[in-house]
């Protein structure tokens, strides 16, 4: 793939950006390419730019570089110059966070203190900031990010999207000059996200920081204002790291979204429509929904699960919190005395679950962030004990939400093997890093993966072992368009043959495509539970449960039938590993 010419460049030599990278290249140990190939980026204060790139195209890298962790803390060999600020290459990680404020890809790894407040009056009191602005200063990042509530909770206790805000706020509370944000909406609820949006817009317009923005949700982040609702200059990098766009966004998307589309990137609607028929208007085009309403045209009817068949899984009454993690490997017990020692004192995050799941079925758990899903799923599991009611039924295998926290092994290889008899440990490991992408990353650490990449080995690790259930607690998240894909006809092939699948997920879109039933969570216990179309179009219990449709899903459910709406998002989805338009011609 051939390096395109910048669209645009900031005005000026540089000597004014707090950003300046000029032709950065990155090769890690053991990989014989690097992984970023002559990067250069100029960002001045109050200037904002989007990275976009397929998985592994080096994303991250860039923001390790500006951070100085590559190469002084992530050992790798580095060519080019870098200044952030007042700051060198030479200049330590120490000294350069003094410029910055970062919100990591994982942002439950650089949690560090037992408490919300806490967190946030470390970086101040690190900056010797006047203690009696510490309080107020605290107040308002987790106001800007719609955390005010969290303010005196333990952080052992948030959900991941409960993490990523206060995360987003502890890198915001201190008024740096460069902001560096690594996927800051992966684990969040629709409020989430706009709440990350106004408080970085705020951000912006207080005190001026320059921005540098990784994210994969470009969709949910526009919202309904499409291209012109992102950041207005991507950079976009192609998989082998290279720079292939540098300009107005809007530029970039047109120009380039054929080739984004086919890399596997994830775009905003208008532009992903685009890339497919070359119209321009998103849905008020009419060439574009006649592409939907042809995709739609040969739908088939809708599996029916058999209600007949067996549960392979079930939970009846069941309430859940963060208690104790079992002690026992027997998850069917129940707590009989709830006033016992440790029980009382756990608050149930959900009550009077009762879920039955058939052999062959895709179940979608749906809630706002701190609602319990991932509470839900690890009692299903076996790793957290019922406060009250059982939980039968085979044990599941779980996808966790950090893929870290499942990683035993020192390779990608040894990581999939784990567990295998000897005698068919070969055969699985090879056929699982085939169908993962992984067997070029073998003999790497899974530690040293990008996100997408870690998420891909979590997968191919659990599903190694053939268990008749498969819990997956956001099995998307972080990933780009075509890892998405590859994910949910995983899944999808697993379901279809016998397997069952309960996964927790805020990407409505790939839910719709993949679940038969969702079981939406909110007010302490179950709103709704049903097939996915019939629930999804139910305005009421998506505003109760505060669940926003993207654009098109809204679009689907309203215009076509129910048995068309994953059939059409199935075949957008084929679209894009075929590299070519669909069903309508340019």
């Amino acid at each position: 793939m051939s390096q395109a010419q910048p669209v645009a460049r900031p005005a000026g030599d540089g000597r004014s950006a707090v950003v300046v990278l000029r032709e950065v290249s990155v090769t890690f140990p053991r990989r014989t390419e690097p992984v970023l190939r002559e990067v250069s980026l100029h960002l001045g204060p109050g200037e904002q730019v989007i990275v976009l790139g397929a998985s592994g195209s080096g994303k991250s890298t860039v923001l390790h570089v500006i951070t100085g962790v590559v190469p002084h803390t992530i050992s790798a060999t580095m060519t080019g110059e870098v200044t952030i600020a007042a700051a060198t290459q030479t200049t330590s990680v120490i000294d350069r966070s003094r410029h910055l404020g970062v919100l990591a890809q994982d942002p439950t790894a650089a949690v560090c203190l037992p408490g919300v407040e806490q967190e946030l009056a470390l970086p101040l009191e690190n900056q010797a900031t006047d203690p009696a602005t510490i309080g107020p200063r605290i107040s308002a990042a987790l106001d800007a990010v719609g955390a005010a509530a969290l303010r005196e909770r333990a952080t052992a206790t948030l959900s991941g999207g409960e993490s990523q805000r206060v995360a987003l706020a502890a890198a915001m509370v201190t008024e740096p000059q460069v902001l560096l944000l690594d996927e800051p909406t992966s684990m969040l609820d629709p409020a989430g996200i706009g709440s990350v949006r106004a408080a970085l817009t705020g951000a912006v317009e207080k005190y001026g920081p320059a921005v540098v923005l990784v994210e994969h949700r470009l969709d949910e982040w526009a919202g309904t204002h499409g291209v012109t609702g992102l950041p207005a200059r991507a950079l976009a990098l192609g998989e082998s790291g290279e720079v292939i766009a540098d300009g107005p966004t809007a530029v970039v998307l047109r120009e380039h979204a054929h080739q984004l589309h086919a890399a596997g990137c994830w775009l905003p609607l208008d532009a992903e429509l685009y890339a497919l028929t070359g119209t321009e208007g998103a849905l008020t085009a009419r060439t574009n929904v006649e592409l939907l309403h042809a995709l739609a045209a040969d739908a088939p009817n809708m599996a029916v699960i058999d209600d007949r068949a067996a549960p392979v899984l079930t939970a009846r009454d069941l309430s859940v919190g963060r208690a104790k993690p079992m002690a026992r490997r027997s998850r069917r017990r129940r707590r009989k005395n709830p006033a016992e020692p440790g029980a009382a004192a756990v608050p149930a995050l959900l009550s009077g679950i009762d879920l039955s799941v058939r052999p062959g079925e895709v179940v979608a758990l749906l809630g706002a962030n701190g609602v319990g899903k991932s509470t839900l799923l690890l009692t299903l599991a076996g790793l957290l004990a019922p406060l009250t009611g059982t939980v039968a039924g085979a044990r599941p295998g779980l996808v966790f939400q950090n893929a870290e926290h499942q990683f035993l092994a020192h390779t990608v290889a040894e990581e999939i093997a784990h567990g295998l008899a000897p005698e068919v440990a070969e055969e699985v490991v090879a056929r699982q890093l085939r169908r993962h992408r992984l067997t070029h990353l073998a003999g790497q650490s899974p530690f040293r993966l990008s996100g997408g990449e870690k998420r891909r080995l979590s997968l191919a690790a659990m599903l190694a072992h053939s268990r008749p259930v498969l819990l997956a607690d956001e099995p998307t998240l972080g990933l780009d368009r075509r890892d998405t894909i590859a994910t949910t006809h995983t899944l999808q092939d697993f379901s279809t043959g016998g397997g069952a699948v309960v996964l927790a997920s805020h990407d409505l879109r790939t839910v719709t495509t993949l679940a038969d039933r969702v079981i939406v969570l909110g007010d302490g216990g179950v709103l709704a539970d049903g097939p996915t179309t019939q629930v999804l179009s139910d305005a009421d219990v998506l505003a109760r449960a505060g669940l926003v449709l993207p654009p098109l899903v809204a679009w689907l459910l309203n215009n076509l039938p129910a048995r068309a709406v994953a059939h059409v998002l199935r075949q957008l989805d084929d679209a894009v590993p075929a590299s070519r338009p669909v069903g309508v011609a340019r």
